[in-house]
């Protein structure tokens, strides 16, 4: 029997899921250019505290769908106040360098004053330091935990074949809100790492081959994503599935901005305002409809148990 394809479902979510990127590259972007040295440092930590609180929040709210978007904006609130603010902070305040379009490093403040084409700010250049501590994470999810992410299914079917049922233990107590906080935490980590390393011309460089061909990679693998998306019917489910359909997607969108291939209006948001007010507002028509069709479909289901 062929399975049913929710198409309205796969798109709505992958674009509430989409425009999330460009508007949360642009807050900081405002935030960085509109708020002092202090204040950015402690708005961005208080950033950081708000993802937690949400997070939580979502933990005890009812309803997939609700539980899923409490995670999505929790984790995107904790991810940029203290994963991307904190590397800013510290980078700058022992001096890290900043890497210029033509791959030397400078100050990062003389750059700014020298108005210089800054490819690599400080912050991103520390990262992969914390290459180690995602490796930490992916260990515990592929020995201990039952998921549906299909890169992890993989490898435990690679490396324990016949064994993964008696190696991979009981899941932990399921909570969809910091399943989906964390889905969105590793993915984007584990995206940024690769984009790094992919960057960094002691590996590979952004003109090499293989950081063309890993962009084209991840474009094929969205699609294929997506493609899974589109068999989901709970609205809930199609958006954690969106997550990394959608930043596996934004990869090349990254590759492809890195070579100046196109215009990064998020990056300079006050000088595309209308643009970027156009997304804000697709953003929260999407979410509307998200919001009110997943209402519907609950009182119906509802209706339907009680008949």
């Amino acid at each position: 029997m062929k399975k049913q394809i929710y198409w309205g479902k796969a798109i709505v979510s992958f674009l509430l899921v989409l425009f999330l990127m460009p508007l949360g590259h642009a807050a900081m972007m405002l935030m960085e250019k509109f708020m002092s040295e202090s204040a950015l440092h402690v708005g961005g930590f208080m950033l950081g505290v708000l993802g937690v609180i949400i997070t939580v929040w979502g933990i005890f709210v009812k309803g997939d769908t609700k539980q899923t978007l409490f995670g999505l904006f929790g984790g995107l609130f904790f991810w940029t106040g203290w994963i991307e603010f904190l590397l800013l902070y510290y980078a700058r305040r022992f001096g890290t360098m900043c890497e210029l379009g033509d791959g030397t490093l400078m100050n990062f403040q003389q750059a700014l004053a020298q108005n210089m084409d800054i490819a690599t700010k400080p912050e991103y250049l520390i990262l992969p330091s914390t290459f180690g501590f995602w490796a930490m994470f992916l260990l515990f999810y592929l020995f201990c935990i039952p998921t549906g992410c299909n890169f992890i299914n993989w490898c435990q079917k690679v490396f324990f074949r016949t064994n993964k049922q008696k190696i991979v233990a009981k899941p932990i107590v399921r909570h969809t809100a910091l399943v989906t906080f964390m889905e969105l935490n590793l993915i984007l980590w584990s995206s940024y790492l690769l984009l790094m390393f992919l960057y960094d011309d002691n590996f590979f460089g952004e003109m090499h081959w293989f950081t063309l061909f890993t962009g084209v990679a991840c474009l094929i693998g969205a699609i294929f994503i997506f493609a899974k998306q589109l068999k989901l019917s709970s609205w809930g489910t199609n958006i954690r599935m969106a997550i990394p359909a959608v930043i596996v997607f934004w990869t090349p969108v990254e590759i492809m901005g890195r070579l100046n291939k196109f215009t990064e209006i998020w990056v300079e948001p006050t000088q595309y305002k209308s643009e970027m007010i156009s997304i804000l507002v697709a953003f929260l028509i999407v979410t509307t409809i998200v919001i009110v069709n997943s209402t519907i479909a609950k009182k119906k289901k509802i209706q339907n148990t009680q008949n």
